[in-house]
């Protein structure tokens, strides 16, 4: 997405402009600029482009409300003609709800890169597309990594399984390693079974491609240590508890939490916070083959809990658990998993707002601040401890899934909680990781939810 933008003090000029402040603004026009903006029926909304004497575009005028919006450039990307242009007269009115003119051109540089997003792994858009100038160096490298990380998201979620099953996300973190010169591992296999990772083997052995566990490490040893874990269901079928074609349909995506603590690896290692990343993948398959696990089947899991297999449809859980075991044994200072868990979370609180789940409340706290301060909206959810009953199996230590739909997000959450030490502090994250409509700088398809909001609290707890 770099091209999208360029260091350069030149272009045509953008007036950022409140709708409180339109008709001052216009008043203080010349005679053509009112009469251009009359003659089209200009409402004091939206974006219109003013010409010169010669008919070239001479500036632009862009007209929003006061709201503080991480979306603020819009669609412009989208809307204007392939020509370089520069944020140029901003309303006082706008600074002023936003911490410093700083932040305001930063998210308007961050947002018009984002709109201006295309998946062309299969389609190329020979499109040509407006570029922004930035004067500002430091502005210019926070906007690329923002949108680099989130369009990584992006573009491994919209990836069909046919080119990214676990071995291509494996290749992934590797060069995503070698960028920021971080370490790797990969246990695959097998190995799995050695290295004593059962339930993560179980569920992903039915595959031809093979289960495996990625890890990623970079930063100085003696750092805080920041564990992040995600889903890494390259492609859900359901197991042998088949899913309907209508909800396979997507299911490409349910290695959406891969992808979210990749993008955000990404953006904590190319904004170099002070910090010791790991972060850990199981990707699996979950396939329909002979030896596919079974409904009924009890599994052993890397901590020693037995688990009674309800549903093979409930299979992220089980990759997620052997892996958290494996997180919290070093006891970092903080622990996240991003998953596409659940759909009770999405019929709770719809696609477009992430829910989370946290044992220590301050933390929570302070996450729904990130999440406002960001502008990347998060909602908690409840670690009712009643519901654990609701997993309670007759002859394992737990259920992998309860009996009953209701509340399903939130004994999904508690079936993790067993596999994390309650001294550790730990969130999980159950996301959509798709755009079901089309919004202002989110295009439909794959989308990251949550990772801005983490990386404020990250950035503000470790680097101020």
């Amino acid at each position: 997405m770099k091209h999208l933008f360029k260091i350069d003090s030149t272009g045509i000029p953008i007036s950022l402009i409140s709708i409180n402040d339109y008709q001052d603004w216009l008043e203080q026009q010349d005679q053509q600029t009112q009469n251009w903006l009359d003659c089209n029926n200009f409402n004091g909304q939206g974006v219109s482009t003013i010409p010169s004497a010669q008919g070239q575009i001479s500036k632009v005028i862009y007209v929003i409300s006061e709201e503080h919006d991480f979306f603020i450039a819009g669609d412009l990307a989208l809307t204007l003609p392939p020509q370089q242009f520069i944020l140029n007269d901003i309303s006082d009115s706008l600074v002023s709800s936003y911490t410093n003119r700083e932040q305001l051109e930063t998210e308007f540089a961050i947002s018009w890169g984002l709109s201006a997003y295309k998946f062309e792994l299969y389609k190329q858009n020979e499109d040509k597309q407006p570029s922004l100038a930035i004067s500002s160096s430091s502005i210019y490298k926070k906007a690329n990594s923002f949108v680099d990380s989130i369009s990584l998201v992006r573009d491994l979620v919209n990836t069909p399984a046919s080119d990214l099953m676990p071995e291509h996300l494996s290749l992934a973190v590797d060069k995503l390693a070698e960028k920021f010169s971080a370490s790797t591992c990969h246990l695959i296999g097998d190995q799995l079974l050695e290295q004593n990772y059962p339930a993560i083997h179980a569920v992903g052995r039915a595959s031809v491609h093979e289960p495996r566990l990625i890890d990623l490490q970079w930063g100085d040893t003696d750092a805080p240590k920041i564990t992040l874990v995600g889903k890494g269901v390259c492609f859900d079928s359901g197991g042998l508890d088949l899913k309907p074609a209508g909800a396979m349909r997507l299911m490409k995506k349910d290695m959406g939490g891969a992808a979210h603590v990749l993008g955000l690896a990404q953006l904590i290692m190319s904004q170099q916070l002070p910090i010791r990343l790991r972060v850990l993948i199981p990707a699996v398959e979950n396939a329909v083959s002979s030896n596919a696990f079974r409904p009924g089947d009890v599994l052993t899991t890397r901590q020693g809990i037995t688990v009674e297999v309800d549903n093979t449809d409930a299979e992220g859980r089980l990759v997620l658990c052997d892996a958290l075991t494996e997180a919290d044994s070093e006891s970092p200072d903080l622990l996240f998993d991003f998953a596409t868990l659940t759909g009770a979370c999405r019929v709770a609180l719809g696609t477009e707002l992430p829910g989370f789940f946290c044992n220590k409340q301050r933390l929570a706290e302070k996450l729904l601040d990130a999440g406002l301060i960001s502008q990347d909206p998060i909602w908690q959810l409840p670690l009712h401890k009643p519901y654990k009953a609701m997993l309670k199996s007759d002859i394992a230590d737990t259920l992998n899934s309860a009996a009953t739909g209701f509340g399903g997000a939130i004994t999904a959450a508690l079936y993790l909680e067993m596999f994390v030490s309650e001294t550790t502090p730990w969130v999980h994250f159950d996301v959509m990781a798709w755009n079901n409509r089309k919004l202002p700088g989110r295009p439909i398809g794959g989308e990251s939810f949550g990772i801005r909001a983490v990386f404020e609290y990250l950035n503000k707890r470790y680097s101020n």
